[in-house]
């Protein structure tokens, strides 16, 4: 029994396909199969069945993830326990980060990372800042770049590091593009294009609108807010972005509301930090 198969049963676990975990492990789907089988034949029970393209997890594989998912957090926990005695800055660094600030404010900063820290090997993952924070929560990613939530969990630690004002847009040939001094009321007869309410900058949204009694008319929820910002572009709706998305295609609305979301960093300070996760949190503060 190895790594390998424990690390390919979770990643087929968590996208429940053969092939996508293939290609989140960089190896091909026979290989995966090949880890899996070994698990099976190790533990003597069937852990996947066939589901029309994908695979469905029986009862013994549900009860086995926790206990893998524990197994793996506390093995990193040694491994970066006996890196940190040694001084070493090297081994995979797990992170997770939204798409926005992944494609927007990261990109420079891990540059100088991976110039300064050649043997480290940077795991990156785009995920949803709910997410993201739901992960380092539960030890599958040592840290998160994300939206902070409008509530800290004092179990975490967040660092701020950018402000990002949101506005509210629409297409420069929508019917609000062209009026000034606009209220919240004005904007209720037409349809909005917002996030899914789970997400932050929803919620940091939606919270201006509460405070009148007020319900947006949601024509539709995209989580990416590059694909919103296109919706919004083509006359879909309004919407609010980040002030940084906003170009020739989208209008600034004349509302006088001031909105503002942080972004950040976050990791579980219960957990051993490896000297490559600290590395990148001095860094990021520099």
């Amino acid at each position: 029994m190895n790594l390998a198969a424990f690390e390919a049963f979770v990643k087929v676990m968590e996208t429940g396909s053969i092939s996508m975990a293939a290609d989140q492990l960089f190896i091909t789907q026979p290989a995966v199969t090949k880890r899996i089988h070994s698990l099976e034949d190790y533990f003597g029970v069937k852990l996947f069945e066939s589901a029309g393209r994908g695979v469905q997890a029986t009862h013994a594989a549900h009860s086995l993830l926790p206990k893998v998912k524990n197994w793996l957090n506390e093995l990193g926990d040694i491994h970066h326990t006996l890196s940190h005695e040694q001084g070493q800055i090297k081994g995979k660094l797990k992170i997770g980060t939204s798409h926005h600030i992944g494609l927007h404010h990261l990109p420079e900063h891990l540059t100088k990372y991976v110039q300064h820290y050649p043997d480290v090997t940077l795991d990156v993952h785009f995920v949803d800042s709910e997410q993201a924070h739901e992960k380092v929560l539960a030890g599958d990613l040592e840290l998160a770049f994300l939206t902070l939530p409008p509530e800290l969990d004092d179990r975490l630690k967040y660092i701020p590091l950018w402000n990002d004002p949101l506005v509210f847009v629409a297409a420069a040939f929508h019917p609000l593009a062209s009026k000034a001094n606009l209220k919240l009321e004005d904007l209720m007869q037409y349809p909005s294009l917002l996030p899914s309410a789970q997400t932050y900058t929803a919620q940091i949204t939606l919270a201006e609108f509460e405070k009148k009694g007020l319900k947006p008319k949601v024509s539709m929820s995209n989580n990416p807010l590059e694909s919103i910002r296109m919706l919004a572009s083509i006359g879909l709706g309004w919407s609010v972005l980040p002030k940084t998305l906003v170009s020739h295609d989208l209008v600034t609305l004349d509302i006088d509301i001031e909105m503002k979301r942080q972004l950040g960093m976050v990791w579980h300070p219960g957990r051993t930090q490896s000297k490559a996760a600290k590395a990148l949190v001095e860094l990021m503060q520099n």
